[in-house]
C-alpha cells in the first residue's frame, strides 16, 4: 500500500484504487504550508476525533471531493448539521465493510470536542483490513492495555501511532505499543507541530531500531509504500 504524509496526523492510504484520507489538517499547520489542500482526493474521509488539529480540513475537502466521511456518532450529526450529509457513524468496538476493506474502530483514551466547543464523543482508532493487507492507526491516545486485542481481529502490515509525547505516547510508550498490535513496521505521526510535541528524530529512529523495529517517518508530502 502507499501512504502519503501531510503532516500532524494527517495522511493517505490508498486500497483497491480507493483514497482513504485520515484526520485532515492541513490549511492551519504552518509545516504543511507547501501543501495545496485543494488538490487532495479522498473517497473516505476517516476521522478519529473532532479536535481541530484532526478535523480542521474536513469539511471543505469533503464538500469538493463529495468523499464519505467515516467518524463517531456525535461527529456525524455535527457534520450532518454542518451540510455534510454523506457520512457513516461508528463507534468503539464496531466494525462495517466498505467498498476497499472493512473499518474496526477501537479505543482511544483521549478527549475530543468539536472546533465549536460542542461534545465529539469517544475518540477512537481504526483496524483496517482489506484484501491488500491490514494496518492499524490508534489515533490520539496513550499507551493502553487494549491495544493487546488487535492482533486479534488483524495481522498487521504497518502500524500508525503518535509519538510526541505531552498529549498522547512518547516514543518508549509507542514501542510498547507496537509490541501489543505485533507491529515491527511504524509510522510516526504527532510531532513536530506544536512547542509542545517536538522530538528528536534520529534519537526516535535508533530506539525504535534498538527494539528490533523500523520507525518511519515521511517528510510532509512524502508518498512512501509500506
Amino acid at each position: 500500500m502507499k501512504l502519503t504524509y501531510y503532516g500532524q496526523s494527517c495522511f493517505a492510504v490508498e486500497i483497491k484504487g480507493k483514497k482513504l484520507l485520515f484526520d485532515p489538517f492541513i490549511t492551519y499547520n504552518e509545516l504543511a504550508k507547501d501543501i495545496d489542500v485543494n488538490s487532495i482526493e479522498a473517497d473516505y474521509i476517516l476521522l478519529s476525533h473532532g479536535h481541530t488539529d484532526h478535523i480542521a480540513d474536513c469539511i471543505s475537502i469533503a464538500k469538493r471531493t463529495n468523499a464519505k466521511v467515516v467518524a463517531v456518532f456525535e461527529i456525524h450529526e455535527w457534520l450532518n448539521k454542518q451540510g455534510i450529509a454523506n457520512t457513516h457513524p461508528l463507534n468503539t468496538g464496531g466494525k462495517w465493510a466498505f467498498d476497499f476493506g472493512t473499518v474496526k474502530c477501537t479505543v482511544a483514551h483521549h478527549s475530543s470536542c468539536l472546533p465549536d466547543g460542542t461534545y465529539g464523543g469517544n475518540p477512537m482508532g481504526f483496524v483496517i483490513t482489506s484484501d491488500e493487507g491490514n494496518f492499524y492507526y490508534s489515533g490520539d491516545t496513550s499507551l493502553t492495555l487494549d491495544m493487546q486485542l488487535v492482533p486479534r481481529w488483524a495481522n498487521l502490515n504497518f502500524s500508525i501511532l503518535p509519538i510526541g509525547d505531552n498529549f498522547t505516547m512518547d516514543i518508549a510508550d509507542a514501542i510498547i505499543a507496537s509490541d501489543f498490535v505485533k507491529s515491527n513496521t511504524v509510522v510516526g505521526v504527532h510531532y513536530d507541530t506544536f512547542g509542545y510535541i517536538k522530538i528528536d528524530k534520529e534519537k526516535a529512529r535508533a530506539d525504535f531500531a534498538a527494539a528490533g523495529k523500523t520507525l518511519l517517518l515521511p517528510a510532509i508530502g512524502e508518498t512512501i509504500d509500506v
